[in-house]
């Protein structure tokens, strides 16, 4: 009598198992985002800033030969006018 009892439908196994993994989704997503908003206040708070320190380099235009000649017309132009454009702001 006590092992009829204890069978499993494979349908309920595998809904069990799906709500188990659900479950445990569900609580990293919440672990997750508490944690950054927990980093993000602890950072204000200390007035702490990641990017206080960076360099931000300037755009780079670069000129290839080879791709001025296989590129349609319209775009060798906008590429030439804006190396034209970078040269003068540097000069001056």
């Amino acid at each position: 009598m006590l092992l009829k009892l204890l069978y499993i439908d494979p349908a309920a196994t595998t809904a069990l198992l799906s709500s188990i993994t659900a479950i445990a989704v569900a609580c990293g997503a919440t672990f997750i985002i508490l944690w950054r908003k927990l980093k993000k206040g602890v950072k204000k708070t200390l007035h702490i800033d990641e990017n206080a320190n960076k360099d931000v380099e300037d755009e780079l235009v670069i000129l290839d030969e080879d791709a001025k000649e296989e590129a349609p017309e319209a775009e060798v132009a906008a590429t030439e006018e804006t190396a034209e454009e970078t040269v003068e702001t540097k000069e001056d």
